[in-house]
């Protein structure tokens, strides 16, 4: 069987036992397992249970003894197909094409729906997650901030004059902006913070285990790697220097989201009352 697979461009490997075929699926990668029901020590099926559960690995299985083995108990098992012996090795290449093709749009329907689970949840523009995935993060996020008496904080943030910029540069050199300024946002988080583009020119960032005082530090950080992005909307023209407005607030429990953002939104409102490119935090 080895030799008769090879002959059609597979490259085959073979093992003795199951203890030699996990052995080897540790150091070679393969693309699917080719197994006799019978074997020394460990039998077929419980190889089938391990390759699966450990390595992702389709598995045929083969048996002569279909009185004590059904096709139901390798499935269970996890086997992609089941073949009775005598194998003749024309069905056997058959199912092995049809195993690998079906691993293969196995492989490629999880890839499209990561991409469209992704897609969902995040802004084109900018590359952070989207205010509708920002909702619920806030809602599981507050909910253990409940359970667990765990600190939250919650930055929201305004670009400074960024009407003025886009009337002037043109939507095209505001996108930019916008595209840049939100991987500054993201980049001056710790990597348990999260970032998304909250509407327009306005960011949020939801801080776990997180102290009111302790965001004021993350969002001075932020409001200062803004100010120093250089933006060249004319060419030849004078630098563009930004700035942002932050507002900071810590969530009280047990109270409500809505009421949680607003009080995040009039400390950024308060930020720019005071003249903008500042940092206000607001107590619940």
């Amino acid at each position: 069987m080895h030799q008769y697979i090879e002959r059609f461009g597979f490259v085959a490997h073979s093992a003795e036992t199951a203890e030699k075929a996990l052995e080897m699926l540790r150091t070679t990668v393969v693309d699917v397992v080719i197994t006799d029901i019978l074997l020394p020590g460990r039998d077929g099926l419980a190889l089938t249970d391990e390759v699966r559960r450990r390595y992702d690995c389709p598995v045929i299985v083969m048996t002569g003894y279909s009185g004590d083995y059904s096709y139901t108990d390798a499935i269970q098992k996890g086997a992609s197909d089941f073949v009775f012996k005598p194998v003749r090795f024309e069905e056997l290449l058959l199912r092995l094409r049809r195993v690998l093709r079906e691993r293969d749009l196995a492989r490629e329907r999880d890839r499209i729906l990561k991409e469209l689970e992704t897609l969902a949840i995040t802004d084109e523009l900018t590359k952070l997650y989207n205010a509708r995935y920002f909702y619920r993060q806030l809602e599981m996020e507050a909910g253990r901030c409940t359970r667990y008496n765990h600190h939250l904080t919650l930055l929201l943030m305004d670009i400074d004059h960024f009407k003025n910029y886009n009337d002037t540069y043109g939507h095209l050199e505001g996108d930019k902006v916008l595209a840049r300024l939100g991987q500054t946002v993201k980049s001056g988080l710790r990597r348990l913070d999260s970032a998304y583009r909250y509407g327009g020119e306005e960011f949020t960032a939801i801080l776990p285990e997180t102290r009111a005082d302790e965001g004021r530090i993350v969002a001075d950080r932020i409001k200062a790697s803004v100010k120093n992005e250089r933006f060249d909307p004319r060419p030849g023209g004078e630098p563009v220097h930004l700035t942002i407005s932050i507002g900071v607030t810590q969530y009280a429990p047990p109270e409500d989201i809505a009421g949680f953002v607003q009080r995040a939104d009039r400390a950024m409102y308060i930020s720019k009352q005071k003249g903008r490119d500042r940092v206000t935090t607001l107590a619940a």
